[in-house]
């Protein structure tokens, strides 16, 4: 095998095993949401302390990223990644055991610290092994794995609820995910110059220096407002299905994990897809651009659907939101890998990812409290339609191109 060979077949190692990463990742962030249902009767839980437990996850996952940004200068993406893993899966795993709010409160806070840290070190790897021509496809394989954990989760997480409980759940997902350290080991410690790509020779600029940059506000400000629909539809799914819309657990696992999978198709097919459209394109950094400003005309729509259409038609717009989470993954992402460039990825995405992990504190228990108050999910629908729209400026307004930033 050539030196060249070598390299190629580490990289596709390595893209094969971060989108794994975000597999899991998706995975055990998203089970609380799926067990809910049973979790909320059975501990005798209201709406509003369900969206504080959903919201509890970004309340460390958040702050988390300007550390993990650190942390991956100091440590290494790579072993970033291994220690991130290891504490949201042990997480994962102690959560079967909880018996009450307290203790579910705390685990949720540990996940979301643990978790803070995957994407931001996936994307430091991505930007360092593969060239922009070839993000788009890598970002969609790490998007599918994305899309993928949160139909898995809905889908088989569902029915081994509805078959064996609530606490299984989180024993064997927890499980699933330890698994993943020894192949991540024994690939980065036994092929490491050809998997893990070298660090740059200058540093990574610092938070004030990117954001003193107009494109850095433009990413933040976009990826809440593309995340907010998002986590309202990963959050309260599955309890709207069931306590709305009248859908067992076996019809709401189905059709959930249908519109995820969905999504998981939409990365595998797109990536690949818009690579060689911006590569045969006069204005790739523009098809780009505009494949982001789709995604959050896409989910306006769809959530304008949920909340003024018919019962019959607010599960259409559910399932046409899997376009949206499609076409997403694919776009923010890569735009912040190339934006940042490989010497500012990881910080780049620790603030942008960060960002959009804020409108999951927020929408969360925003909408808890709306259907509370109301007792019908319509409002919080309307209300996230409104902000998915905004984000059409701040994409395509406050960022001109998607082109790597000079940090001089």
């Amino acid at each position: 095998m050539t030196a060249a060979s070598a390299v190629k077949q580490g990289t596709n190692a390595l893209v094969v095993m971060a989108a794994l990463a975000i597999f899991i990742h998706a995975l055990d962030r998203g089970n609380f949401a799926t067990a809910a249902p049973l979790i909320k009767d059975q501990l005798a839980l209201s709406n509003t302390q369900i969206g504080l437990l959903m919201s509890a996850f970004f309340w460390t996952y958040v702050p988390g990223h300007v550390l993990a940004g650190s942390l991956i200068e100091r440590l290494g993406a790579a072993r970033t990644l291994t220690l991130a893993l290891l504490v949201w899966s042990l997480a994962t795993l102690l959560t079967g055991l909880a018996g009450g709010f307290a203790v579910l409160l705390a685990l949720r806070l540990t996940l979301g610290l643990g978790e803070s840290a995957g994407i931001p070190a996936v994307s430091k790897l991505l930007a360092g092994a593969l060239p922009p021509e070839r993000l788009g496809a890598a970002n969609g394989l790490v998007g599918g794995g994305l899309m993928l954990g949160n139909g898995v989760g809905a889908l088989l997480g569902g029915l081994l609820v509805a078959a064996l409980g609530w606490h299984a759940l989180f024993f064997v997902f927890g499980a699933l995910s330890l698994a993943w350290l020894m192949p991540w080991l024994v690939l980065t410690r036994g092929s490491g110059p050809q998997i893990i790509p070298p660090a740059p020779l200058a540093p990574a600029p610092s938070y004030a220096a990117m954001l003193a940059r107009r494109e850095t506000w433009g990413a933040v400000l976009g990826m809440f407002t593309s995340n907010y629909p998002y986590f309202i539809v990963l959050s309260w799914l599955p309890l709207y299905l069931v306590k709305q819309q009248g859908y067992s657990l076996q019809a709401m696992a189905w059709l959930a994990g249908g519109i995820y999978l969905t999504g998981a198709l939409i990365n595998l097919i797109g990536g690949p897809l818009i690579d060689r459209l911006a590569a045969q394109s006069s204005d790739g950094p523009r098809l780009r651009k505009g494949l982001i400003i789709a995604s959050s005309l896409i989910a306006a729509a769809c959530m304008l659907v949920c909340a003024l259409g018919s019962p019959q038609l607010a599960v259409v717009g559910l399932a046409a939101y899997s376009i949206s989470i499609g076409l997403g993954p694919i776009g923010s992402f890569t735009a912040g890998q190339i934006l940042g460039g490989p010497r500012a990825a990881g910080k780049w995405i620790a603030l942008q990812n960060g960002s959009g992990g804020l409108s999951g504190v927020v929408g969360p228990l925003v909408t808890g409290m709306l259907i509370d108050l109301t007792g019908d999910y319509r409002v919080a629908f309307l209300f996230s339609a409104a902000v998915a729209l905004a984000g059409v400026f701040f994409w395509g307004v406050m960022i001109r191109r998607i082109e790597p930033i000079d940090w001089g």
